[in-house]
């Protein structure tokens, strides 16, 4: 019960019994005095809300009748009007003047008709220590009340609204939203994504957006953030923005989304699952994007090195080509010293040409099932003989006969060739170079090991670089095809290495699934 309820019901009730009674008992030496100030001082606590000058004159209404009514069952009615005048006071001393100025004006009233008598003075003690705990006790209430609203406030706050950027959360925005659709108001339901924005300082990031937002939109219907990275706002159906305009205003790229109220969703659910697909299809798109973009800027830069290192290695050629041209031209132009060293040199050239479209432009792939086993065999037949006149020794093991890849034959033929020729190239002396087919998990997995001299660490990162080659005939090009085609059958390929002990080449390529 108020303060305000207390004062309307008792106020009244407490002057008219005072006013019987002090009649009856033949106290009041005035009875119409009595009832007029007590009718008054009834008005004046009823309409003191809307009045509050009246609260400034209870004091001597009060006090009037009192003095009419000679009866000390007053000091109820100088309690209530007590705290009805200290009701919105904060301040103790504020209070406990207001509490001592009433209650010395009932002491003095009091004994203005009873006898001054060592009780009636201990009485009158009594009343005011009475009354300044009645203010304190209040007080006490007071606080409390005040305590618990702001706990419930702040529970409330904390409930709908987001702490950092003062926008409702996702409870307290779903609120908002269902509000206006109850109103059967058109809206946009327009959702922002960061999420792609990394920074330390992500909360300043959070803070600086949600600012630009209610810049952009001062007259937004609701506004909330969710997902920790993520805006929703509700907007005007007619309203126009800009998203590149925002992101310039705020120094963030952002995904955005549109959808209508009610022309696209009826209620809250399906306006926030179809901006949340339109986003995730619009990030998708951009990630794809992006990806393109990576891909052309290097493939870009991959022809830029491949240009450089092509222009390179064709000018040595073609300056000893123009050398033998020059000193030709002193012997009557006669070619035949040099003619065999001019069409070494042309057919380098030519072999350069052809590895160069090798490895730079696309082929048709032919991808078929084939078994793994086969292939690394026709790879045996073809390479034993030429690794036999290098007086080295090719042996082939397999240990799993059935493994089978989707694969271009003729490409897969054309690395494991490459490897194995380097691998006899790479050694000097005699040696002992191992073919192995074996399965890792998913994984075909294929070796080729030598014991030759082996590739010292400094050199072993760049041995798939184009035009990168220890040879001196080498054009450089042989392994980074290689590297080419088995990323193109989703594969890898990868080197170790140790010095005086020899080098293993290991392609990894997915097994067929029918064969799992």
């Amino acid at each position: 019960m108020t303060i305000n309820m207390i004062k309307l019901l008792y106020v009244p009730l407490i002057c008219v019994l005072i006013s019987i009674s002090s009649v009856l008992l033949g106290k009041s030496p005035n009875v119409i005095v009595t009832v007029i100030t007590a009718v008054l001082l009834i008005l004046s606590v009823m309409l003191d809300r809307k009045y509050t000058w009246l609260k400034y004159i209870q004091f001597i209404l009060l006090g009037a009748f009192h003095y009419s009514s000679h009866l000390n069952w007053c000091i109820l009615l100088y309690f209530i009007t007590t705290i009805n005048v200290i009701e919105h006071k904060v301040r103790h001393r504020d209070t406990t003047l207001v509490a001592l100025l009433f209650i010395l004006q009932y002491t003095l009233i009091r004994l203005s008709y009873v006898p001054i008598t060592t009780y009636n003075m201990l009485v009158s003690i009594y009343d005011v220590i009475t009354s300044l705990v009645t203010v304190l006790f209040f007080h006490v209430i007071l606080r409390s009340e005040s305590e618990k609203r702001r706990l419930v406030k702040k529970n409330e706050y904390l409930i709908n609204y987001d702490t950092l950027t003062g926008f409702n959360n996702y409870s307290g925005y779903i609120k908002t939203v269902q509000h206006h659709i109850e109103l059967n108001k058109e809206f946009q339901f327009v959702l922002f994504d960061i999420s792609h924005v990394a920074a330390k300082n992500f909360e300043e990031i959070l803070v600086s957006f949600s600012r630009t937002l209610k810049e952009y939109f001062p007259n937004h219907l609701g506004a909330c953030r969710y997902a920790g990275d993520n805006f929703g706002i509700m907007l005007s159906a007619r309203e126009n923005f800009d998203v590149l305009k925002i992101c310039e205003k705020s120094g963030i790229k952002v995904t955005s989304s549109i959808t209508r109220f009610p022309e696209e969703g009826s209620n809250f659910q399906d306006l926030f699952q179809i901006g949340e697909e339109r986003i995730l299809e619009m990030k998708q798109g951009n990630r794809h994007k992006r990806e393109e973009d990576q891909l052309r800027s290097e493939k870009m830069q991959m022809v830029g090195q491949l240009a450089a290192g092509m222009a390179h290695e064709i000018r040595n050629p073609l300056t000893s080509i123009q050398g033998f041209i020059q000193l030709s031209k002193k012997s009557g132009y006669n070619i035949e010293p040099w003619y065999d060293v001019i069409m070494s040199e042309i057919t380098r050239v030519g072999e350069l040409t052809v590895e160069f479209l090798q490895f730079s432009k696309p082929h048709e792939s032919q991808m078929k099932v084939e078994v793994l086993a086969k292939c690394m065999a026709k790879v045996y037949s073809l390479c034993e003989s030429e690794v036999t006149s290098y007086g080295h020794i090719l042996e082939m093991e397999s240990s799993d006969e059935g493994i089978m890849l989707l694969m271009d034959r003729d490409k897969i033929t054309q690395v494991l060739i490459n490897l194995i020729r380097n691998a006899f190239q790479a050694m000097e002396q005699a040696g002992h170079i191992q073919f192995i087919l074996s399965r890792e998990g998913e994984m075909a997995v294929i070796q080729v090991r030598d014991n030759g001299k082996g590739i010292p660490q400094s050199e072993i990162n760049k041995i798939f670089d184009p035009f990168y080659t220890t040879k001196e005939e080498g054009t450089g090009l042989g392994l980074s095809l290689c590297s080419k085609i088995i990323e193109d059958h989703d594969g890898f390929i990868s080197v170790e290495s140790e010095v005086g002990s020899g080098t293993v080449f290991t392609v990894k390529l997915p097994m067929y699934p029918a064969n799992n």
